[in-house]
């Protein structure tokens, strides 16, 4: 599974497009399936999309593209549970138009998509699985809702669970409550097992995330932000396409001025992204429609390179012994010490970085250690963790 990502306008759609096509040249069943609420994939293969009973349409040899129904994944996932949300405020005496507002899932469109690539992985239909994803900041609330959603779901089902049996249905009766029943239970069990396995197949070594943007220093900045808080929730970056590079030019002045500043701007991508592999793709002549256009411009960036290896990455969290004390080591490349944040809870370590916040679950021979300090070291949170005094050596 390859994620592509980047700032709105940098070619997301034609770039997933394309390396699907590449794909599927070298054998691999290929599915193209857009998260992007503004789909556009059959924009850029130039067909009709949703023609066929199961909703893949076929674009090249080997190579199809999807478009989520999101009102029936809506309905099988999340019905009953807002079923009983509603029951709960009308016996309150809410509105049914605010209690209808109230009880929409939050993020409902992503957790729709998550659970869409999720059956489509998990089919063991194809060979390989393209992502075209939204622009940037609503592809990092979608890769963060298994885990986050996840963290409350458990908390609802076991507070949930107890609630239920302490409840009896004459005091429910008596509250004016309704009971839920037994499927509502089921509802929350199951769509929690449901991100339980999305955050593992996105999680998984065969899936990575593709960073695609164009040489400017505010698409860069955002690029190096995206890497960061991908870093923070555990995903694996395996490269960096550079989109839309002027090539050299010396009979047009404008043309040349541009392509000189892009120059220096892709050295400063070769350098700070290192050691990614960073693919350049040139200035098209013309819109690159239909699979043999999308093809070429995708040979052309990724050269000799397979554009679907899959990535032997080092793991985004691990944990080293030192001495008598271990250290919790989490990637965070280009995290400045202002941005991050970490606060103990329990057997959680929170953690911030900006706007993005992750729970981490600490591994259980961690959840009777002491945190004893944290520093930013060479792209990565270090947390120093001492283990309590009766298990300590003495002198």
């Amino acid at each position: 599974m390859v994620l592509l990502t980047g700032k709105g306008g940098v070619g997301k759609t034609t770039t997933a497009a394309g390396t699907a096509v590449l794909a599927g040249e070298r054998g691999l069943r290929t599915l193209v399936l857009s998260t992007d609420a503004a789909h556009s994939l059959s924009d850029a293969f130039g067909v009709s999309a949703g023609g066929s009973a199961d909703g893949h349409t076929p674009v090249a040899e080997r190579v199809w593209i999807q478009q989520v129904d999101a009102q029936r994944r809506f309905e099988d996932s999340w019905a009953s549970i807002q079923d009983y949300l509603r029951a709960v405020l009308d016996a309150a005496g809410t509105d049914p138009i605010t209690a209808e507002e109230i009880t929409v899932l939050p993020g409902a469109e992503e957790v729709l998509a998550l659970l869409a690539l999720r059956d489509e992985v998990v089919s063991g239909a194809w060979d390989l699985v393209v992502v075209d994803c939204a622009p940037t900041a609503e592809t990092l609330r979608l890769l963060a809702l298994p885990e986050a959603l996840g963290w409350y779901l458990d908390r609802l089902a076991t507070s949930g669970s107890r609630v239920v049996r302490a409840v009896t249905p004459a005091l429910a009766r008596a509250a004016g409550v309704p009971v839920p029943e037994p499927r509502v239970g089921e509802a929350v069990q199951r769509l929690h097992a449901d991100l339980r396995e999305v955050r593992t197949l996105l999680a998984a070594p065969t899936s990575s995330v593709r960073l695609v943007l164009t040489p400017e220093s505010v698409v860069v900045a955002e690029a190096r932000r995206a890497l960061t808080t991908l870093s923070l929730y555990g995903y694996t970056v395996d490269g960096v396409v550079a989109n839309r590079v002027f090539p050299d030019s010396d009979d047009d002045k404008w043309r040349r001025t541009w392509a000189e500043a892009q120059r220096e701007t892709l050295a400063d991508v070769e350098a700070s992204f290192a050691p990614l592999p960073v693919w350049r793709a040139e200035y098209a002549p013309r819109e690159p429609v239909g699979a043999a256009a999308l093809a070429e411009l995708a040979r052309a960036a990724y050269g000799e390179s397979d554009p679907v290896a899959v990535v032997d990455a080092p793991p985004p969290m691990d944990v080293v012994r030192r001495g008598a004390e271990v250290e919790l080591r989490l990637a965070l490349p280009f995290a400045t010490g202002g941005e991050v944040g970490l606060t103990r809870h329990g057997g959680d370590l929170v953690v911030t970085v900006g706007s993005y916040r992750r729970v981490l679950a600490l591994p259980s021979m961690l959840t009777r250690y002491a945190v004893t300090g944290a520093h930013l070291d060479a792209g990565h949170l270090a947390v120093r963790f001492a283990p309590p005094p009766e298990t300590r050596a003495t002198p």
